[in-house]
């Protein structure tokens, strides 16, 4: 098949985007991807880029187009904004300069959701089959995660929504949670196809590094990986490592990451005198089973909220792949997931006492229980998430 993948986002941006080309090229397929010059998360182009440059690329063989795009700068709302339109405006006028016949169009749509006018564009101009594969529920997502409560606003983005979603004969969300949001907004449900993210063939059981094994502290160890930011809720964290600090001295938190939040969090922790948080730094993705190895569990947390509730965390599939005990604080899908592994514990998204019981727990299991929780956690990954099984059903989803 000849596929056109429509991104927003796409290498050097780190998105799993970037790896599921990869595999559809590995099966046999022609893909081509138009995207926007990269610049998330820190909202300036990467290094090499402006505004006018590099509008034709190779990433591994692939054609990548890259439109105009404004970048996020701040992430403000007027900035965001302004990123999301200007793709919108400039992307359909990048498909005009395209040289190529195109039997499917595949539209990856985390935030915006907007991206979905691009890929209707794309369908009529091509004569091409679209697919859309949602990741984020609009409105509730600009709503819990943007802070925006303008109820006139929140209905144009809705209108908006259920237009992009009239158009598509097949949606693919990421969570089977997704399915009741959508069809309350209109969306017939023999369109919604559940098709979830894989974790990159890398995310796996290795061996510990010594360097890594040095450099964290003695003790227990839970590492955290992946974006510090208000979803996330590091006070819930913070209050519960407080309260599990009483049972559990020799507690250390080891934070593989960057975010908007960090400045906040790192003030309160030291307000409130806390000396076991450990923040490493961001890291390339191909290097985390290595730190992970080194963890005795892996933290995944976020705030609470009917989006999130709904919401698989992309890091969850990561974890599982590493088999590693993973400590939970959510709510709905994510916590479901970690209990029918048997991979861990989970409490209730926000619930401080909830994730401090949780640790105390895990730090009374024997070694063997332990190992046992991360075994467990790499065969439910096996089962439901693997990689090639979802590629190949990504193939079949285009072939029906």
């Amino acid at each position: 098949m000849r596929i056109l993948i429509i991104s927003q986002y796409f290498f050097p941006e780190n998105f799993r985007i970037n790896d599921l080309c990869l595999g559809l090229k590995d099966k046999g397929h022609e893909v081509t991807v138009l995207t926007g010059k990269p610049n998330y998360p820190n909202g300036k182009f990467y290094g090499g880029y402006t505004f006018l440059n590099k509008r034709l690329e190779s990433y591994h063989g692939i054609k990548v187009y890259r439109s105009y795009l404004i970048p996020r700068g701040s992430a403000s709302g007027f900035r965001l904004f302004l990123n999301y339109i200007s793709f919108v405006i400039f992307a359909p006028l990048r498909i005009l300069s395209i040289n190529g016949n195109f039997d499917r169009v595949f539209v990856y749509a985390p935030s915006p959701i907007t991206v979905g006018f691009v890929g209707i564009f794309a369908s009529i101009y091509f004569r091409a089959k679209p697919f859309l594969w949602v990741h984020d529920l609009w409105p509730e997502s600009v709503k819990d995660a943007g802070g925006i409560n303008n109820k006139i606003i929140l209905s144009l983005i809705n209108f908006m929504t259920k237009s992009i979603y009239y158009f598509y004969e097949n949606i693919l969300v990421q969570s089977p949670s997704f399915k009741n949001y959508l069809v309350d907004q209109g969306v017939k449900s023999e369109k919604i196809i559940y098709y979830p993210y894989y974790a990159e063939s890398f995310y796996n059981v290795v061996n510990k590094n010594e360097k890594i094994e040095s450099a964290f502290p003695k003790g227990l160890n839970i590492v955290f990986a992946g974006n510090i930011g208000v979803a996330q809720s590091f006070d819930t964290i913070i209050e519960a490592v407080k309260i599990a600090m009483n049972d559990v001295k020799n507690l250390n938190i080891i934070v593989l990451g960057e975010g908007r939040d960090k400045a906040r969090v790192l003030k309160k922790i030291k307000k409130n005198n806390l000396n076991n948080f450990y923040f490493m730094g961001s890291f390339p993705p191909e290097s985390m089973p290595e730190y992970f190895a080194s963890a005795d569990a892996l933290l995944v947390s976020l705030k609470k909220s009917k989006i999130f509730s709904s919401t698989i965390p992309g890091k969850l599939q990561s974890y599982l792949a590493c088999g590693k005990p993973i400590i939970a604080s959510l709510d709905g899908i994510g916590a479901k997931i970690v209990n029918d592994a048997s991979c861990g514990f989970s409490s209730d998204a926000e619930n401080p006492l909830g994730l401090a019981h949780s640790i105390i727990s895990f730090n009374k299991l024997k070694n063997i229980d332990r190992l046992k929780l991360g075994e467990n956690g790499r065969k439910y990954y096996e089962n439901e998430f693997e990689r090639k099984k979802l590629l190949s059903k990504l193939i079949d989803i285009f072939e029906k």
